[in-house]
């Protein structure tokens, strides 16, 4: 809050009671004497300051005009110039401070959906997910898989992804991955072998699909693929994709894992 001097004195103020009135500091009115901006009109013989009723006048001025926003500069121009359009200038400011202010609203606006995508994974209602993802997609499970991931590195990053994704995006990937699963059931349909280069670039696929979400390493991947053949629920989705796919998949993920030397047996989540 601006302090305002109401009174004269017939005495010349002290830098100390000038700071005092002011609610500044006398360091602050020192700096501001070194820097042309509010200089005392008087000096003691021991050179102390000692600030006139004008010279007051001006630190409050500078106070207000400090308070409003405006640099030390363009105060100077204000106090200085008697050709400055003060009302120009503060319109000025208030232009500067409401894109300021959308600038602040828009950081809250994606800090709100990075905290909502912590807490639930997708950002989007369940009608919504099944509409994106299909029937048979389970909302539960984005919000299922907080409580067994939500304290690691890649929850955090796939929510911050998720934060990002729009819902036709989110669409887009959905279509991606139900492609690749295609794709992985019509391999395994033909019994393409694991160590080819065709499922090289099924899992090489997968992996590049799986980055969506968080950053996956090829030794993340055969843990992954690991997964997916001992978990029960993971291996009988697979199975359902492609009679023996998950399996193959696990297998052609190691093959792969190999053919960029890493031993899948002692690859680990990093």
């Amino acid at each position: 809050m601006t302090t305002m001097v109401h009174n004269e004195t017939d005495e010349d103020a002290t830098v100390g009671v000038a700071a005092d009135l002011l609610g500044l500091t006398v360091r602050t009115l020192h700096h501001w004497d070194e820097i042309g901006l509010a200089s005392p009109s008087h000096r003691t013989p021991a050179g102390y300051r000692l600030y006139t009723w004008d010279d007051l006048e001006r630190l409050s001025r500078v106070v207000a005009y400090r308070e409003a926003g405006l640099t030390l500069d363009a105060i100077r121009d204000v106090l200085d110039d008697a050709t400055a359009e003060i009302g120009d200038t503060l319109r000025e400011q208030r232009a500067q401070l409401a894109e300021r202010i959308h600038d602040l609203q828009q950081l809250d606006e994606r800090l709100e959906r990075m905290t909502d995508a912590h807490e639930r994974g997708i950002l989007m209602g369940d009608d919504e997910q099944r509409e994106v993802f299909g029937d048979d997609w389970d909302p539960q499970q984005s919000r299922a898989a907080r409580f067994v991931w939500g304290g690691s590195r890649q929850w955090a990053q796939f929510a911050e992804r998720s934060a990002s994704r729009s819902k036709s995006q989110w669409r887009e990937l959905s279509e991606s991955m139900s492609a690749l699963q295609r794709d992985l059931a019509d391999a395994v349909g033909r019994g393409v072998e694991p160590a080819s280069e065709e499922a090289d670039e099924l899992v090489e696929r997968h992996r590049e699909l799986f980055s969506n979400f968080f950053p996956l390493t090829r030794q993340m991947q055969v843990c992954l693929g690991r997964m997916f053949e001992a978990d029960e629920g993971f291996s009988s989705y697979y199975n359902g994709i492609g009679d023996g796919l998950a399996t193959w998949f696990c297998q052609s993920i190691d093959e792969s894992a190999r053919h960029h030397g890493i031993d899948p047996e002692t690859a680990t989540w990093e």
